[in-house]
């Protein structure tokens, strides 16, 4: 069981801005890429997301699912990786002053994930939430705009008059 977590200087309303943001999950999730919504509306319970994770040459084919949504301060979700099982995802928001103190609570559920689960990736685990957890800080903590979040590049701007 890997259980992290991280200071994020910046408010819970904040930080679950961009875990509300679908088109930002490959941003701080380490391993996806090409994320799009499959069904619902995320962040809500039963809406999930579709996604790859590359491991060396191999490539899955993923879903998470929201399980659990208590906006600003729980998130958890349901990974499916196919052959490799299910994990559970908790993330918890709790101020800490003016920020937020995020933890992270990453398991496997079902599946060859559990069956196999041991020490070492336990120790592989901890090293990819700490990645992730610095990621969304990364997101987070980019100081342009009042919101404290910078605009994704890759989104086209409104023209404003």
């Amino acid at each position: 069981m890997a259980v992290r977590h991280r200071l994020i200087r910046r408010s819970p309303e904040v930080v679950w801005k961009i875990l509300a943001d679908a088109e930002r999950y490959g941003d701080w999730v380490v391993g996806t890429s090409q994320a799009e919504l499959d069904e619902g509306l995320w962040p809500e319970v039963g809406a999930a997301l579709r996604y790859e994770i590359r491991i060396g040459p191999i490539t899955l084919h993923n879903q998470t699912v929201v399980r659990r949504s208590e906006p600003p301060t729980i998130l958890e979700l349901e990974a499916d990786s196919g052959p490799l099982g299910t994990a559970r995802i908790a993330m918890e928001l709790r101020s800490w002053g003016e920020h937020t103190l995020i933890i992270l609570d990453e398991h496997p559920l079902r599946g060859a994930g559990g069956v196999l689960h041991n020490p070492l990736l336990d120790a592989a685990q901890q090293i990819r939430s700490r990645a992730m957890l610095a990621r969304l800080a990364r997101l987070c903590e980019q100081d342009e705009g009042p919101s404290g979040i910078t605009p994704d590049p890759r989104r086209p701007r409104p023209h404003t008059a």
